[in-house]
């Protein structure tokens, strides 16, 4: 059975050694973070366990660059932490280590390539030397490797307050009556959000399509989509009531938004051009599901939201959403989206996760939420 870190006090975390797993992996810009959500979102874990006596050693990866090095010190200010970052070669000396500070940070776990197989032999090598292991990174959940499973084989293992408030959340979400509930896709990835949208049949009133995946039931219904992005292998069925898709799109043969922007009926695109967002006729459609909803649940932009052109969509829906009395939002770019609106804090919750939150909410098995226990 999962065991949460609020079941253990300053008595059990006094001078304890504590190996906490959070998800930096953010995006840079020029080696300086981005998105600075992620990191903010476990400094509430970090506090609780270094204001009851614990040293911590933070673990994570990033995929943008190979060291954490250059944006340490910005991680520890968005903290309110001074950082030392930890090379995998100074593992054994974490006594020594400690004497810089309570809070460290290993650099990119990624940097060893036994963290992608999920190996006993790296994970016990990096449990080596602490008391307690505590996973706060729901984002990576749904990888099985070895920082968020086989290590708890080596240590108690705990999942952190931001684990907690993401299992909470998203659980809430899948068993929740059905009457009132909206689910929101867009983005373009449809193989991802293709079991959620099987899992929720039967489960929301309404679920809105939107963003490049749009193109995929278009194309499964034979309308023309011109040079728009889909997935051509996609198994597609839009037999179903509670699905909406757009009945108009925003169109361009230049996705830089500099050549010729139309409106357009679904089934009046030309073979040059592309779809990159919704149309103010799907927009009103959509809001006026949104304002009769008592839930809504959003992951995925309705189209290129980075180009002004094509933003609209997304951002009506992001100010809609935020109406609700009950929001669920997800995954990094309609994070990113929100973001550049200043509308984080008006949603219920903002879940740390991408892929992690539409496995959790297709019904599938986390391999990590399996290691600590959630299943059992």
């Amino acid at each position: 059975m999962i065991k949460y870190l609020k079941e253990l006090n300053k008595e059990d975390l006094n001078n304890k050694k504590i190996l906490l797993r959070a998800d930096f992996n953010v995006a840079l810009k020029d080696e300086t973070i981005a998105e600075s959500f992620r990191i903010k979102a476990v400094k509430e874990t970090i506090d609780y366990l270094v204001e009851n006596g614990a040293k911590v050693m933070l673990v994570s990866h990033i995929s943008e660059i190979e060291s954490f090095e250059p944006i340490v010190e910005e991680i520890g200010f968005y903290l309110s932490q001074t950082l030392t970052l930890v090379p995998h070669s100074e593992l054994k000396n974490v006594d020594r280590c400690f004497g810089t500070g309570p809070v460290l940070l290993l650099d990119n776990i990624r940097q060893d390539k036994r963290e992608f197989t999920n190996d006993d032999d790296f994970a016990r090598e990096i449990a080596e030397g602490f008391d307690i292991y505590v996973n706060d990174a729901f984002a990576v959940s749904h990888r099985e490797q070895a920082s968020v499973c086989a290590i708890t084989k080596y240590l108690p293992s705990y999942a952190g307050l931001l684990m907690k408030r993401e299992l909470d959340n998203l659980s809430e979400v899948v068993t929740a009556p059905k009457t009132g509930k909206t689910l929101i896709l867009g983005g373009a990835k449809i193989s991802t959000k293709l079991p959620v949208i099987k899992n929720f049949i039967g489960k929301a009133d309404n679920i809105l399509i939107g963003g490049a995946i749009a193109n995929n039931f278009f194309h499964a219904l034979g309308i023309e989509i011109g040079s728009s992005v889909f997935e051509p292998d996609s198994k597609i069925s839009v037999e179903h009531d509670q699905l909406s898709l757009p009945v108009d799109m925003i169109i361009s043969d230049d996705k830089s938004g500099r050549g010729k922007v139309e409106t357009k009926q679904v089934e009046s695109i030309e073979s040059n051009q592309m779809i990159l967002d919704i149309g103010p006729r799907t927009i009103e459609n959509f809001l006026e599901t949104i304002d009769k909803s008592s839930m809504v649940i959003w992951n995925g932009p309705m189209g290129l939201f980075e180009t002004k052109e094509f933003s609209k969509g997304t951002e009506e829906i992001a100010k809609a959403v935020a109406r609700r009395p009950k929001t669920i939002i997800g995954g990094g770019d309609t994070i990113a989206a929100v973001g550049t609106l200043g509308l984080l804090e008006k949603y219920s919750f903002v879940s740390t996760g991408g892929g992690a939150m539409l496995e959790f909410l297709a019904g599938r098995k986390l391999p990590a939420l399996a290691s600590l226990g959630y299943y059992e």
